[in-house]
Formats: C-alpha cells, structure tokens, sequence
C-alpha cells in the first residue's frame, strides 16, 4: 500500500475517498492541517500527498516534501494557481490535478447566485422567517433579453451559456481558444465588458488574468451590471469592486470566491474577529452575495473528483500516463 498524505481533509472528502482508495492499493492518511511549508513535515513517510485548492505548494513547501521522500502532489482540483509548477519539477515532485469533475456544479452554483440576485430571494427569506410578507424592495429583473458576457468557455463556462440561454439571454463569450463548435459569439474582452448586463467568470488564476477586472474595466462597465465569480478570487481587483458596488455602478454581485479568502474560507470564523475590511463591508452589501467557495460541493461532483484523483495516483505508482499531469509549459493563457 502506498502512503498518501491527505492534507486539508474534510468529512465530505472522507466519504468518497475511503470507497475508492483501498482498491487503487492507497493508505490515505487524513490531515485536518493545510499544506504549507509550516505543516509539509506531516507528510514525512508518505509517498505523495493529496492537496486542495487552499493548499501551498510553493517552492519552499515542495522543497520541504521532495527532502521527505514524496514524489507526487496530486490535486483534488481543477485550478493550480497555488503550485510552483518550476519547482515542482526542479525537486522531482510530480503533479496532476482533475481538470474537469462536474462542470454542471460550478455552472448551475453560478446561476443561483445569478437568480438569487436578480429575484432577490436571499432577502424575501429572510424577511418571511420573521413573518415579514412585504414585497417592498424586492423587485427584481428578468434574464430574459439581457446580455450575459461569459469569460472562459471551458466547459464549465460553456454550460453556464447553455444555462443562460434556456432563460432567452443573449451571450457574448471571451477566450483565447475559442470553443467555435458550441455556437457561441466570440468578442474581444473590452468589449464583452462594456456590452454586458452580467459578467460571469470561468477562467484560471494566471499573472495575465489577474485583476483582470480592474478599476478600469469597472469604468468601461454598464451601469447596474451583476457580476458574478465561480473561479478565483483574485480575477478581481476587490476594492475596485466594492467602491462600484457602493457607488451603485455595480448593481450586484455573487462571490463564490474571494482573493484573500485562504484565512477565512472553509472554516467557521463565525466567533471571530474579521481583520479584513473590504471583506467585511461586502458582505454588509444587500445587493453582494458570498458563498464559502461551495460551487464544486455537489454529490456527483465529489464523486468525480475521488475517482479521478485515486485513478491518478493509482497511473503514477504503476508507471503509466498521466493524462491530467502537470508541467510548466502547461500554464494556460490569458484572456
């Protein structure tokens, strides 16, 4: 049995992982700690380790695990903007990831936030537990004829579109590789943002991508755009974010992520003082909605992510292909 050390673990994972793994000839070693370079140490006598979105694996860190004899990170996530893929390489480190589990997740996640924005049904809740039947404030506006800009079409992005346009929207789309066969209308980014009523973004963290919405981009805007974010935090400049909100520029957003969210999300903060201002002031917005960064937490979606990660492991230990590995040529493209 090879050793693997599981880091960041959760009940959820639990389930789906300790089905698969015994067959796959794996001992997962569950670790409630993230992977830093501060707790790389717990994987001492393992052969790999499993990591998450919120884990570090920066250069220090996979020093640290190459000096403890583990020969392969495999990511339990499709985004790898927290690994130093040079490094990895340098120290012999090998790392594969799951690049698609369950785009339908993430794209259905998106629409909620959508609809629950424009129906404001997140503030009728509230208001009709405490008996409050008013429907003062709490008119909304249709999908129906608006423009819906779709940044990346991956497929989690091609099927927000799909999504979109069951609700009669029409969608622009950007990308540097464009999906031609699924029918959509490719547009230069400026563009989609000065044209769009919403701005949904399914693309990767990249140092082209970042703050790819920027106080400039919030300028070239439609006032009153919804913008909603499924994929990382740091596509958008925060702060830019919240002056428009507070200006009324942007007339509402849902965040199921956040640039700083690795102290934060994933955990119960709830008795705790929050340090981080611009966080804080969004989530007292009325028109901002946050989810933990749950858009993947699906049944089907865990189920996939398990079974392609375990198959991953299981190729590397028997010295087969790994279709799903990583290298540094692989960093994808800005939009």
């Amino acid at each position: 049995m090879e050793k693997i050390a599981f880091f960041d673990a959760r009940s959820y994972d639990r389930t789906y992982f300790d089905a698969l793994a015994p067959r796959a000839g794996l001992e997962l070693v569950y670790l409630e700690n993230r992977l830093n370079a501060q707790t790389a140490v717990l994987a001492g006598g393992c052969a790999g380790v499993c990591a998450f979105v919120s884990d570090d694996l920066g250069a220090e860190t996979l020093s640290l695990l190459a000096k403890l004899g583990v020969r392969c990170a495999a990511l339990r996530c499709a985004g790898y903007n927290n690994v130093d893929l040079a490094a990895a390489e340098r120290y012999g480190v090998r790392v594969f990831r799951v690049p698609a589990y369950s785009p339908a997740s993430v794209a259905e996640h998106a629409a909620a936030l959508l609809l629950t924005l424009t129906r404001r049904t997140h503030r009728a809740f509230t208001r009709t537990r405490e008996r409050n039947f008013s429907l003062e404030g709490l008119v909304g506006t249709d999908l129906e004829g608006k423009t819906v800009g779709v940044v990346g079409t991956g497929k989690v992005g091609i099927r927000f579109a799909q999504i979109m346009r069951g609700f009669g929207a029409r969608v622009l789309a950007c990308d540097p590789a464009p999906q031609w066969g699924a029918g959509l209308q490719y547009v230069r980014l400026d563009e989609l943002i000065r044209r769009s009523d919403v701005i949904s973004l399914h693309c990767p963290l990249t140092p082209q991508t970042y703050h790819m919405l920027s106080r400039a981009s919030f300028h070239a805007m439609r006032p009153g755009v919804i913008l909603i974010n499924t994929s990382r935090g740091a596509l958008i400049d925060s702060e830019a974010l919240l002056d428009n909100v507070k200006s009324g520029k942007v007339g509402a957003a849902g965040l199921d992520v956040y640039e700083e969210e690795a102290d934060v999300f994933y955990e119960d903060v709830s008795s705790k003082v929050m340090r981080d201002d611009t966080l804080n002031l969004l989530l007292s917005q009325p028109n901002v909605l946050v989810t933990g960064h749950q858009a993947f937490l699906t049944r089907e979606a865990l189920r996939a992510i398990a079974e392609t990660t375990v198959e991953n492991l299981r190729k590397f230990f028997a010295g087969e292909k790994i279709e799903t590995e990583l290298r540094p040529s692989a960093a994808p493209a800005g939009i």
